[in-house]
Formats: C-alpha cells, sequence, structure tokens
C-alpha cells in the first residue's frame, strides 16, 4: 500500500510543482517583476489566512473518518455522521475565514502596502478561503475513506483545470488579474473535488448542535496542529530576519535556496507516503501490536525509498545545484550533502511522531513542535556563527537527531512501542549510503561516489522487492 501510494501520489505532487514553475513563468513574462510580487505577496497572505482560521481541519479530521470506518456493525452510520459533520465544519470555518478577511481587509492593505489600494483585492480574495475550505473538506473525507485514486484524480484535474483558468487572466488583464487568477484556481479545484466525492456516503441529518458535538474532537486536534504551524512559520521568520540583519539578503536567499532542496523536495516523497499511512494508523490506534507493524513497515519501506535518493542528490549535488539555480549557489552544495544525512533522521522520526496524531494527542504533539523549532532555531543561529551557511546544514542534521531522539521517547516509553529489527536495519543502511556518498564527495572520490550510490540504488530495489512480496 505504501508503495502505491508513493507511485499515485508522487505522481500528483510532480504535475503540481510543473504547474506552479510554468505559471511563475509566465508570470514573469507578462507582467514583470511586479506581477511577481504581487502574486507572491497575495499567495502568501492566503496562505497564512487559511492557516489560521482552517484550524488544521483538512488533517485532524483525517484521523477521526478513518476511526470511524473501523465502528463495526455501526461503522456506516458513524461514517455518514463524521463525514456530514466534517463537511459542515468546513463551511463554517470557511465563513468565518472570509468574515475575518472582510474585517482585516483595510489592515491588510496599509500594513502591506502602506495604503488603502489593495483593500477590494483583499475583499475578494476571501472568496478564496471558502472555495479552499471547501475542497478540503472534500479532500479530507476521500483520505480517510481511503479512496486515494479518487483524491488523487481529483488533486490532478483540479490543478490542471485551475491552472488553465488562471493563466489566461494573467494574459488579458495583466497586475489586475492576480487576484482573479488565485480564485479561478481555487474554484477549479473545489469542482473536481465535488465532482469526484465519495456519493456512496449518505449525508447525515445533523443539528447544530450534533455538528458541534461531533466535530470537537478534530477541531480541538486541528487547533493543536495550527499551532504547531504558526511557531515553525514564526521560529523561521525570526531567524531569516536575523540572518538577514547578520549577513545580509543574499546570504538568507542562500539558505532558503539550500533548505528548499533538502527540506521540501525530498519532502515530497515522505507527504505522498503520508497520504496512505496517516489514515491507515488512525484506523489501529487503540491495537498497540498493529501500530507497531505499521510504523515498523512504514520506517523500513520509507528508508529503502529515501536511500537511492538521497545517495543520488548527494552524488549530483553541483549539478542539481546549477540546474535549479545558477553557479553563485555552489556555496549551499554542503548544505545540501549534510541536509540530506539529516533527512534519514528525519524520515525516521517522521514514521513514529504520526504516532503522536493517530492517538490524537494535541496537546503532547503541540509540546513537541514547540521544543523541536526551538531547539532548531538556536542550533541555527549557533552553528551558522561557527561555520556559516554549510553549518546551517549541519544543523539540520543535528536538529533531526535530537528531535528523533526525543519522538523516540515518546515513542517507547508513553506508548510502550518498538521498532522491529528490519526497520533499524534499513534505518542503518540509509544513514551509512548517504553518509559514505557525502564522505567520498568531500574527498573528490568521483568513482567510488558512483559505485556507492549504484550499489544503493540495486540494494534498494531488491529490498523493496521483498517488502513489496510480503
Amino acid at each position: 500500500m505504501a508503495m502505491k501510494a508513493m507511485g499515485i501520489f508522487g505522481g500528483v505532487q510532480v504535475i503540481g510543482i510543473l504547474c506552479s514553475i510554468v505559471r511563475s513563468k509566465l508570470v514573469a513574462i507578462w507582467i514583470g517583476p511586479v506581477g511577481v510580487g504581487l502574486f507572491g505577496i497575495f499567495n502568501q497572505a492566503l496562505e497564512m489566512l487559511n492557516t489560521a482560521t482552517n484550524l488544521g481541519v483538512r488533517q485532524s479530521s483525517v484521523r477521526d473518518i478513518s476511526q470511524a470506518c473501523e465502528n463495526g456493525e455501526h461503522g456506516a452510520l458513524s461514517i455518514s455522521r463524521m463525514v456530514t459533520a466534517v463537511k459542515r465544519w468546513s463551511m463554517w470555518l470557511g465563513l468565518a475565514g472570509v468574515g475575518i478577511t472582510l474585517a482585516l481587509a483595510p489592515w491588510l492593505s496599509r500594513f502591506t502596502f502602506g495604503d488603502d489600494s489593495h483593500t477590494w483585492n483583499f475583499v475578494v480574495l476571501s472568496v478564496a478561503l471558502l472555495l479552499m475550505a471547501l475542497t478540503n473538506g472534500e479532500y479530507a473525507v476521500l483520505q480517510g475513506l481511503s479512496k486515494l485514486k479518487r483524491l488523487a484524480k481529483a488533486s490532478v484535474y483540479g490543478t490542471v483545470l485551475g491552472f488553465a483558468l488562471s493563466v489566461p487572466l494573467f494574459y488579458w488583464m495583466g497586475e489586475s488579474g492576480v487576484v482573479p487568477s488565485i480564485i479561478a484556481y481555487a474554484a477549479g479545484a473545489l469542482l473536481f473535488a465535488w465532482l469526484l466525492r465519495d456519493k456512496d456516503v449518505p449525508r447525515a441529518k445533523l443539528s447544530s448542535r450534533e455538528t458541534f458535538t461531533i466535530g470537537k474532537g478534530f477541531v480541538k486536534l486541528g487547533i493543536y496542529m495550527t499551532l504547531g504551524v504558526l511557531v515553525a512559520l514564526v521560529t523561521s521568520y525570526v531567524f531569516n530576519a536575523w540572518l538577514n540583519h547578520m549577513a545580509g539578503t543574499a546570504e538568507v536567499g542562500f539558505y532558503q535556496a539550500g533548505y528548499t532542496l533538502v527540506n521540501k523536495y525530498t519532502g515530497l516523497v515522505l507527504s505522498a507516503l503520508g497520504m496512505e499511512y496517516y489514515p491507515r494508523l488512525a484506523r489501529v490506534a487503540s491495537s498497540r501490536l498493529r501500530l507497531t507493524a505499521f510504523v515498523s513497515q512504514e520506517v523500513a519501506v520509507s528508508m529503502l525509498l529515501m536511500a537511492p535518493i538521497l545517495a543520488l542528490f548527494i552524488l549530483l549535488r553541483s549539478f542539481v545545484v546549477w540546474l535549479l539555480y545558477a553557479p553563485e549557489f555552489d556555496v549551499i552544495v554542503m548544505f545540501v550533502s549534510w541536509g540530506m544525512v539529516g533527512t534519514v533522521w528525519r524520515t525516521l522520526s517522521w514514521c513514529m511522531a504520526f504516532v503522536i496524531l493517530a492517538k490524537g494527542d494535541g496537546k503532547l504533539f503541540f509540546i513537541t513542535e514547540l521544543v523541536s523549532d526551538l531547539i532548531g532555531f538556536a542550533l541555527n543561529v549557533w552553528m551558522y556563527q561557527l561555520w556559516g551557511i554549510t553549518g546551517l546544514g549541519i544543523a539540520f542534521m543535528v536538529w533531526y537527531v535530537v528531535y528523533t531522539a526525543m519522538i523516540y521517547v515518546v515513542y517507547r516509553f508513553h506508548y510502550g512501542l518498538r521498532l522491529s529489527t528490519t526497520a533499524i536495519a534499513t534505518t542503518i543502511f540509509a544513514l551509512l549510503s548517504a553518509s559514505a556518498v557525502m564522505l567520498a564527495m568531500h574527498f573528490e572520490l568521483t568513482m567510488p561516489a558512483v559505485g556507492i550510490s549504484v550499489a544503493v540504488v540495486l540494494l534498494s530495489g531488491i529490498m523493496l522487492k521483498r517488502q513489496w512480496s510480503r
């Protein structure tokens, strides 16, 4: 199942990235730097408002829907009531987002642009919040019901339609088409989310009080998840501001480029795996035996997928940096290398940390995220002062070593769970693989690095085949 989910949603995310790249390129050509700036500002504002008003329901409700599917003879009724509650809460939160944006529109314009000239842009942008909230509600239902193919189709078709609807507006309307294009994109996503929704689940008759009562659990968890995201955003912003003050904007650019390569692109694999892993884990959250088996299996599969990706990424690091950025970004090469080794630890902690969400322990999740973000911030400041941009890569690795240790304490002693021998062995394999290629490249031993990378690819393929056949 993990490999199947990886294949499905890996493709979805690739299509999303390609559409984003092409759209950004066309915006730059047709309306220039000012248009690109406006597009970025309004999208960032929308992301911030969506994060603050959605209350994490898109992620948290998946757990409750998945658990309703395990409700035995009462499952159909439980699923119907939970699905209805999730969709209704999504609508409520979307409308709340509209109201908040309307109220804040003049302030947002003055804060962002220094005057009231863009107030109406923020007013119109509020529509996108409602569309996104409704889309997220439909996506949460499909993921919770494990309708992964249907979710993938909705995501792909919605992305493509959104792209097709939004891009012409830049050409026809110029800068004034930025906000309408964002709304058009959101409308395209909602259309296919609605067309491909699961029609087999009947709509339950729920009063507002019943809807509120059913939704209290996932909204509470969602609030803690939202707070965790906000802490991460704040600490990231503060560090960028500190780095800008200490070393200048160019250094911030190097850091952002390196962090994107390490965090975003490898994160696509984890994100794709999580689409299937999270609901499956939530369904067995009450069974220690099945939790142990599922987490260990996910660790093994994730490591075998990551090992060749990380080895090849480190081997081709200079080429990747040149391809995606420019020659002056060579300073981030070692940042990327250390970060890729750190990604092994990130993957391990990611697999175990999902147990906290599956259990619904929102407060514990927030505490671990808060401590993690503060540690990451401190390590960034300290190690940048010691080793510059390369130090930030080392900080990333150390950060996830510490975070993994913290999550393992929770996993082992709070929940009483263990990792299988196979999970531990594949983790060691991935860690040694990434470290060996990094060391070989550091000492300019290119051919040994190539040999190690090829061996890692072959061994990972063989072991994945064995995992698949079980």
